[in-house]
């Protein structure tokens, strides 16, 4: 439903807070095999990424830091901000345990200018990112400020037309542009849906418009835009297999898009 968005920051990091501790013990995120070296990093974005070795790398929304500490592990040079104080929390014991220099910010994203004044080779954020945030023309002039003359931005993301459903895919239930702001209550996490915990959240549907038109007019060039019939991830409900690595929702066989991708340049 729609609300008064005003505290969104506030309702989102206890969300994200309260997420962490479900994300940390589920089979969903690999704990263990990330401990052991695994590079959670998928292979849409792999492809995207230009020589990581000794770049400054800007991870933007990461979580509690296994994407962050996978592109350190690769040879980047890594600095990741996130909402969430148990997620940097979480993320800064893991840079000490696994010994990478990877740096953690915890601060609303708008307000990475006042805790971090460096500019960066690249830019990434990925999977369930720009839905956190109401206002994409600040956050394109966030990158555009922070990314270096021919530095490189690359995001993937699930697709808008995925946001327009219900949970269970019966029925359209959000638009698909951003009219307004909704508050939602859920039980559980995509992660682990068996939990009893209530998450409040607050989200923003963007759609491809409004994602590419501010990067354009913050002066990025788009090199690359792609669009996909499958998630990565078994993260929705009724999702099915199709391939290692590669799940549909079931109901809507390949005919709606899960994914897209972009890699744009500074010019």
């Amino acid at each position: 439903m729609a609300t008064d968005s005003s505290d969104y920051f506030e309702i989102n990091r206890i969300n994200w807070n309260k997420r962490t501790e479900l994300h940390i013990l589920s089979d969903f995120y690999q704990m263990e095999d990330f401990i052991q070296g695994h590079c959670t990093l998928q292979t849409v974005e792999k492809n995207l990424f230009p020589d990581l070795q000794g770049k400054d790398l800007l991870h933007l929304q990461c979580h509690f830091g296994q994407d962050s500490i996978s592109l350190s592990r690769l040879g980047a040079h890594v600095t990741a901000v996130d909402i969430s104080d148990h997620a940097i929390d979480y993320a800064r014991k893991f840079a000490e345990q696994l010994q990478t220099e990877t740096t953690f910010i915890c601060c609303n994203l708008y307000d990475l200018p006042n805790h971090d004044d460096k500019t960066y080779d690249l830019i990434f954020t990925s999977y369930g990112t720009v839905g956190w945030l109401p206002d994409l023309k600040a956050w394109a002039e966030l990158i555009s400020t922070k990314l270096r003359k021919n530095g490189v931005f690359v995001m993937v993301d699930f697709h808008p037309v995925v946001w327009m459903f219900d949970d269970d895919f019966t029925e359209v239930a959000y638009d698909y542009f951003n009219r307004q702001a909704y508050i939602e209550s859920e039980i559980g996490s995509y992660a682990d849906k068996n939990a009893s915990d209530k998450i409040d959240s607050v989200f923003w549907n963007h759609s491809l418009d409004e994602i590419l038109q501010n990067l354009i007019e913050q002066g990025l060039q788009i090199n690359h835009f792609k669009e996909y019939d499958y998630s990565p991830y078994n993260c929705f409900k009724g999702c099915e297999k199709i391939a290692d690595g590669q799940f549909i929702i079931q109901k809507m066989g390949r005919k709606i898009p899960l994914l897209y991708s972009i890699q744009a340049t500074k010019l």
